[in-house]
């Protein structure tokens, strides 16, 4: 799926989703970059070697700490082909903190990750790709 967008004024931005890799404008080095392995980001910094889990049946909260130390106010979870919500605990680790946490198929996480982020929000999204 290609997503259309004005250019950003921020560094990482989505811009095609698939079914087993990510397209991300990079501005920060001046390119795109195609991520394979899942990953997490905010509007200003990637973490690309995020450690998750091939499936969101098998994420913790400790998978999640990563995401959760970059302290966005809503996390957008990114679960694959189709929206599964991980276990409870997941949940519970964003919530307790005062995080919102939101679970979606890829392509609609890219898309509400690069609204969010255009209105300036701090969201952090976390996809799980197939690896």
């Amino acid at each position: 799926m290609q997503l259309n967008h004005e250019i950003p004024d921020f560094a990482y931005a989505f811009r095609a989703v698939g079914d087993s890799s990510v397209l991300l404008e990079d501005r920060e080095h001046g390119e795109p970059r195609t991520l394979v392995q899942s990953f997490a980001l905010t509007p200003h910094s990637l973490l690309d070697t995020w450690a998750a889990p091939a499936v969101v049946r098998d994420m913790t909260a400790e998978h999640l700490a990563p995401v959760l130390a970059l302290k966005p106010e809503l996390v957008i979870l990114g679960t694959g082909r189709t929206q599964q919500f991980p276990p409870t605990a997941v949940m519970a680790a964003c919530l307790t903190l005062g995080i919102g946490i939101e679970v979606m198929d890829n392509p609609a996480a890219a898309r509400t990750f690069n609204l969010l982020a255009g209105e300036g929000r701090n969201v952090a999204a976390a996809i799980l790709l197939p690896g």
